[in-house]
């Protein structure tokens, strides 16, 4: 990857994140949403954005349908807040990496400090 498409990505991923927590309301993205990553084709004509989303299955699906509804709203924001020629179409893609990365976490926890009767 380009180094101007590397740098175009990290300020896309900067730009939704702030418009997701500046200005929308969206009471379904009540659970802990990160942008992990965002990649665009080498055209410009559309990005996939990665989003960690720490909550329930459920909640993630409906937080993903959200953000899906939002695509056009975050577009066009976008559209006045970056110097681009062309501004991609958003597709969110749900990362599981930092989920995964937490429940291995904890696993490691629970093998090496278990919880139970101490011996005396």
């Amino acid at each position: 990857m380009s180094v101007r498409m590397e740098r175009v990505n990290q300020l896309l991923r900067q730009e939704i994140s702030e418009l997701i927590w500046r200005q929308m309301n969206d009471p379904r993205l009540s659970g802990v949403l990160s942008i992990t990553e965002v990649v665009t084709s080498s055209d410009l004509s559309s990005a996939r954005v990665y989003v960690s989303i720490m909550a329930e299955p459920e909640e993630q699906s409906v937080a993903l349908q959200a953000l899906a509804s939002a695509s056009g709203f975050l577009h066009r924001s976008l559209r006045l807040r970056v110097k681009l020629r062309r501004v991609p179409e958003l597709r969110f893609v749900l990362d599981a990496s930092i989920q995964h990365g937490s429940d291995l976490l904890q696993s490691i926890d629970a093998l090496t400090h278990p919880s139970g009767p101490h011996p005396s």
